[in-house]
């Protein structure tokens, strides 16, 4: 069951992660996961003008944040614990990346989602990663 749709998702990133809030979309909330946009600009490239990997890593953490949130409700104190990420080609150039995220575990402690991300236009991953999340106590 949603506990957050995606305007109270956002709402919240605007009011805990202003820093970001205008970084990231939210394009699709269910009860399968999400999918969140990097709306991709200068800052996100590196050199040969590609996504860096550091972007493509901040889009899965993020996209694994608000996912677990739809879930959970605002509990803002849930935080990374592993990250691996696979990247396997390199995006498109001058459009936005997607993150479709499916949480493969949500408990009262730990939450395991899975993510793959990919260019705007194109269903071929450009990277795939599995993150775990640690809730705090009594959050679920």
């Amino acid at each position: 069951m949603l506990k957050m749709d995606a305007p109270a998702l956002e709402a919240f990133l605007r009011s805990d992660f202003p820093q970001v809030c205008d970084e990231f979309g939210i394009e699709r909330v269910d009860e399968d996961g999400l999918t969140v946009r990097l709306r991709v600009a200068e800052r996100h490239l590196r050199p040969g003008g590609t996504v860096s990997g550091p972007s493509m890593f901040g889009l899965a953490d993020v996209a694994v944040y608000l996912a677990i949130l739809s879930r959970i409700g605002p509990v803002g104190l849930s935080v990374t614990t592993n990250c691996s990420i696979d990247f396997m080609r390199k995006p498109a150039a001058g459009v936005d990346l997607l993150c479709d995220v499916h949480l493969l575990k949500l408990g009262r402690v730990l939450a395991v989602g899975d993510c793959l991300i990919r260019s705007e236009g194109s269903d071929a991953p450009v990277a795939r990663a599995s993150l775990t999340y640690s809730i705090p106590p009594g959050a679920v």
